[in-house]
């Protein structure tokens, strides 16, 4: 392997997908696709947010979102309501079927997480989350900037 080849976001991309695929296998019999689980995640914490506030939160855009929410609530996992405060904006919540499909969600999560820092030790996998926070944060900021200019 050449040195172009080795970029921060091409281990960022395979670590990405591989933990896509393993989430979509061990979520597959409640028909959580890739990343949806996420949403869910999110829910379990702050249950009758806004789809805004998801994308925001999530940092994507309100199209993904509204396409993974619709895929939920036809799955029976969550609900929307039209905000009272604005009628042109829906809370969403968890459905008694989306609390219940968390613990199963969390677990592959924590599964993965086992998997993906094995032989690494516990100061090497807090400086990684030191630094992938700072990683983001600078994306983040650079996305901010570059969506202020004209």
């Amino acid at each position: 392997m050449n040195a172009s080849e080795l970029t921060i976001g091409r281990w960022i991309s395979i670590i990405h997908r591989h933990r896509q695929n393993y989430l979509t296998k061990r979520l597959e019999a409640y028909r959580i696709g890739s990343g949806q689980h996420v949403f869910l995640m999110i829910l379990s914490r702050h249950d009758g947010i806004s789809q805004e506030q998801l994308s925001e939160y999530m940092k994507i855009d309100k199209a993904t979102t509204a396409k993974a929410i619709k895929k939920l609530e036809n799955e029976g996992y969550i609900r929307r309501e039209v905000d009272p405060r604005d009628k042109r904006a829906y809370k969403v919540f968890l459905t008694p079927k989306g609390v219940e499909v968390i613990p199963a969600i969390k677990e592959a999560i924590q599964d993965w997480e086992r998997m993906a820092t094995n032989n690494i030790s516990e100061d090497e996998i807090m400086l990684l989350m030191e630094i992938l926070g700072k990683m983001a944060e600078n994306a983040c900021e650079f996305k901010e900037k570059r969506c202020d200019k004209p």
